[in-house]
């Protein structure tokens, strides 16, 4: 009963998550429609190092939840985890694409696979099964990294300077802290 009321709740917030998703790509197309009007070529501008670095911090957590997620699609064992896991490679896929979008237009090189010490993660995780396996995902993935990304969103958007970047970074605050929320009620409920 528990996990159909998780299982319910994570789809409910799924469907707000892709409401507003849809609304940021409106907003972003409408101002670039707006910037290309005006003349401005703000979107082929150099970035500054902080707003590259950024757009680069993006596209890694992005990255990393995408690569652990689809770990967990074929090893989880309970079925609120894999419709997590499925979740992340869903939302963390359709930002990422966003983000390359972006760093393509600014000319922006971003990596395109995990970092070390999430191939290192990754390699634990493939020798867990069962139960242990859910619970160092749900642990690592699911609350320590959206912990970490949501600090450094926040972070970052104090003294970002390009609006495109901004935009990114205000869009994907809400998602990563619902992940987080959802990855820490799964969490106390697995525990009891």
């Amino acid at each position: 009963m528990q996990k159909n009321k998780t299982l319910k709740g994570l789809l409910a917030v799924s469907a707000v998550v892709a409401m507003f998703s849809t609304v940021g790509v409106q907003a972003q197309a409408t101002s670039a429609a707006q910037n290309s009007a005006a003349g401005q070529s703000e979107s082929s501008a150099k970035l500054s190092a902080g707003d590259e670095k950024a757009l680069k911090d993006m596209a890694q957590a992005n990255i990393n939840e995408i690569a652990a997620a689809k770990i967990a699609l074929s090893k989880a064992q309970s079925s609120d985890v894999k419709a997590f896991a499925q979740k992340m490679v869903d939302d963390h896929g359709a930002a990422l694409t966003k983000v390359q979008t972006v760093a393509q237009q600014k000319g922006v090189t971003l990596p395109t696979e995990p970092d070390a010490s999430h191939k290192a993660m990754a390699a634990q995780l493939e020798k867990q099964s069962g139960d242990a396996f859910d619970k160092m995902y749900m642990e690592n993935a699911g609350t320590k990294d959206h912990q970490m990304v949501l600090s450094t969103l926040k972070r970052d958007a104090g003294s970002i300077k390009d609006s495109d970047v901004k935009a990114l970074a205000d869009a994907h605050t809400p998602v990563v802290e619902q992940h987080l929320q959802s990855a820490q009620q799964m969490s106390m409920h697995s525990g009891k």
